[in-house]
């Protein structure tokens, strides 16, 4: 757990989890979770969260994704000086050589790479950056909106044929990316937003552990009815139940109000402090040079030389402050517009009757399997937890409904863990 998660918890909730799957020997996927120290650290640098899925033999995708989420969170508050934005930007890239450099570095890590899709909420709006096909998505009330582009194979010829993903012909393998980190010395990294954030937003990045067997739709709709850490349990045991094929990695982040630090000297937000732009040293250098000529022409007695000198050491310093202080930066301010292109995908999460049919389905199938298995199961509380769902479902109070299925089953699949010792999640 975050360390600084205590001085938020009254205004941001999150969960992560991350599992290896059915059929995985080792996760290769990384996470990482940063929330800012202080009420200024937050203005400055905001909250931090991301998502890594690694690719290549033995351990090197695992030592990709760790890489990853290592070097990103570190360079980027690193960048102090650089606007949110820049600073995550480099951070993305310097994440990139350092794995690359790694991998040249070793034949058994010669051309490891990992995704790597990373979300920052700052006061101006959420902004991310993504490389891969991990991805980050917003829920705001029932619209769930897919804020990153998928650097696959599919989805790059469905955009350049302008035809849907679900038409792309079925020989084209839905599993090759287009776009990592670590393969090569430079990566083409993404930037989107920002995006406004909205007391009751909440955020998803998951890899295609979870987006693989798992619709969009139900991570919307399961996001928007359970709190973040049940949210988080309920997709990872959805995703086992349908194979577990590669490994799940999941972090919901829900805002639940003004992002105002606890245990801070203040207690309302304060405006944002001025970011520093950098100005080049030959800057300063000239300005000082102008300077001291200027100096010594009065010396000499050249007074007209040295109110020519005067007047171009004035200019060049105000030139100067002027670039280096030059206000309080917006995102717009780094290149003039808002970033990418997102969002890339939008779908309706309302619950419904339908999405509760599918759920109650799912828990049926499961009771189904624990008692042709004689799974050791607290049948008594299995039983009232489906029978509230049920009566959920005949009132038609479908948000509750979802919440209780999703309670049966994570509460099935808890009973099956327990008899499963040696697997483990991380969370």
């Amino acid at each position: 757990m975050d360390p600084n998660a205590d001085r938020w918890q009254h205004c941001l909730e999150y969960a992560a989890l991350s599992d290896v799957g059915l059929r995985r020997s080792n996760n290769q996927d990384s996470m990482a979770v940063a929330t800012a120290g202080s009420q200024t650290a937050w203005e400055k640098r905001g909250h931090l969260f991301m998502v890594a899925d690694g690719m290549g033999a033995h351990a090197a995708g695992e030592l990709a994704s760790q890489m990853a989420v290592d070097a990103v969170p570190l360079v980027y508050h690193k960048l102090g000086e650089l606007h949110p934005a820049e600073a995550l930007h480099r951070a993305m890239v310097a994440a990139n050589q350092q794995i690359f450099e790694r991998g040249e570095a070793s034949d058994d890590f010669r051309g490891m790479g990992t995704t790597a899709s990373t979300l920052v909420l700052l006061p101006q709006g959420a902004l991310v950056a993504h490389c891969g096909d991990s991805r980050v998505y917003r829920l705001r009330d029932t619209t769930f909106e897919q804020l990153t582009f998928d650097h696959s194979l599919v989805w790059e010829m469905s955009a350049a044929g302008r035809i849907p993903e679900n038409e792309v012909p079925d020989y084209v393998p839905k599993n090759i990316i287009t776009r990592s980190l670590g393969p090569g010395d430079e990566a083409e990294i993404d930037l989107e937003g920002p995006f406004p954030i909205e007391t009751g937003d909440t955020f998803l990045l998951c890899s295609d552990g979870l987006s693989g067997p798992v619709r969009d739709e139900e991570m919307g709709t399961i996001a928007g009815c359970l709190p973040p850490e049940e949210a988080a349990r309920t997709l990872v045991d959805l995703a086992n139940l349908r194979g577990g094929p590669d490994n799940i990695t999941v972090i919901v982040v829900r805002v639940t109000g003004p992002q105002v630090a606890n245990n801070d000297a203040r207690t309302q937000p304060t405006k944002a402090p001025i970011v520093y732009r950098p100005v080049h040293p030959l800057l300063w250098a000239l300005s000082g040079a102008l300077g001291l000529g200027t100096l010594g022409m009065v010396v000499l007695g050249q007074y007209t030389l040295a109110l020519a000198g005067l007047i171009a050491t004035l200019v060049l310093t105000a030139l100067v402050l002027i670039e280096r202080c030059g206000g309080n930066m917006s995102l717009e301010d780094w290149t003039g517009q808002v970033f990418g292109k997102g969002p890339h995908r939008t779908y309706d999460c309302t619950p419904n009757a339908e999405f509760v049919d599918r759920l109650s389905r799912v828990v049926e199938q499961l009771r189904d399997a624990a008692t042709n298995e004689d799974w050791k199961i607290d049948w008594h509380r299995f039983n009232q937890i489906q029978s509230d769902a049920d009566a959920a479902t005949f009132a038609a109070k479908y948000p509750a409904a979802v919440r209780l299925y999703c309670h049966a089953l994570c509460f099935m699949m808890g009973e099956l863990r327990n008899q499963q010792p040696g697997r483990q999640d991380h969370s």
